[in-house]
């Protein structure tokens, strides 16, 4: 029988080898696990914190799980730190604190490829579940970019393109290096990019600055769901671009 175990972020590499040797059953809590709603969240965390966290607290509420490894401080936010706290308190289970500040780079073949970036976003999520690089995949050019942490919605990464490269937190997720702030930091100045984060995510603040400072960049937030105007104002800025039928560039 597998041990079933929640981790939230990405706990370190050290962590993560000794739940494969384990062979325990990961379940990410920073996804929907389970059709709660949300406001279930408000008797412990305050409607500030982000919906990934606070999806966190309902999965770990309500899933019957071993132990918790929550990434706390570079490698994820403070708020995390704050609701590993909380967890400590109000579970019987171990609530373990990690901080993930790991340098070995493992490359990032999925966020470069031609996968629909669902599938990309898919891919780069589970992989955080595993030791092993994500394996090869032929290089896809870009004519888009989706820079950020991986939405609570992924209906959100619809519109875009197969070509799209995924950039910033979530790059650094592949690469299994979440604390690496000029990985995060990187984007390609010469496709249209997405700026991304979660409404009250700390990230919103990265999120913007590089928007600012980008030529072709449009920057949203979105909190629990993708909202129709969200989607409508990145479908306009994709076709406005004209990322359709566009050209590439390396990177």
């Amino acid at each position: 029988m597998y041990n079933h175990i929640g981790i939230v972020g990405v706990p370190p590499l050290e962590i993560i080898r000794q739940l494969n040797a384990e062979q325990a059953a990961i379940v990410d809590l920073d996804e929907p696990q389970l059709f709660l709603p949300i406001d279930q969240s408000d008797q412990y965390l305050p409607r500030v914190y982000c919906a990934i966290l606070r999806t966190v607290l309902l999965n770990a509420l309500n899933l019957r799980l071993e132990r918790i490894y929550v990434d706390v401080g570079p490698g994820k936010c403070d708020c995390a730190l704050h609701v590993a706290a909380v967890l400590k308190d109000i579970l019987s289970i171990p609530v373990i604190a990690t901080r993930n500040t790991d340098t070995q780079s493992f490359g990032f073949p999925v966020c470069q490829s031609s996968l629909p970036l669902l599938e990309k976003m898919r891919r780069i999520t589970k992989g955080v579940q595993s030791c092993q690089p994500s394996p090869p995949l032929p290089f896809c050019a870009p004519t888009a970019g989706f820079w950020g942490v991986p939405p609570r919605d992924f209906s959100i990464l619809e519109p875009f393109p197969d070509s799209t490269h995924i950039y910033g937190w979530t790059r650094c997720m592949e690469n299994k290096t979440p604390a690496d702030l000029e990985l995060e930091s990187y984007c390609n100045p010469a496709v249209p990019t997405v700026f991304f984060a979660q409404s009250f995510c700390a990230k919103t603040a990265l999120a913007k600055h590089l928007a600012a400072k980008h030529p072709k960049s449009l920057w949203v937030d979105s909190d629990v769901s993708a909202s129709s105007s969200v989607r409508a104002k990145i479908e306009a800025f994709l076709e406005l671009s004209g990322v359709i039928g566009g050209g590439s560039a390396a990177g």
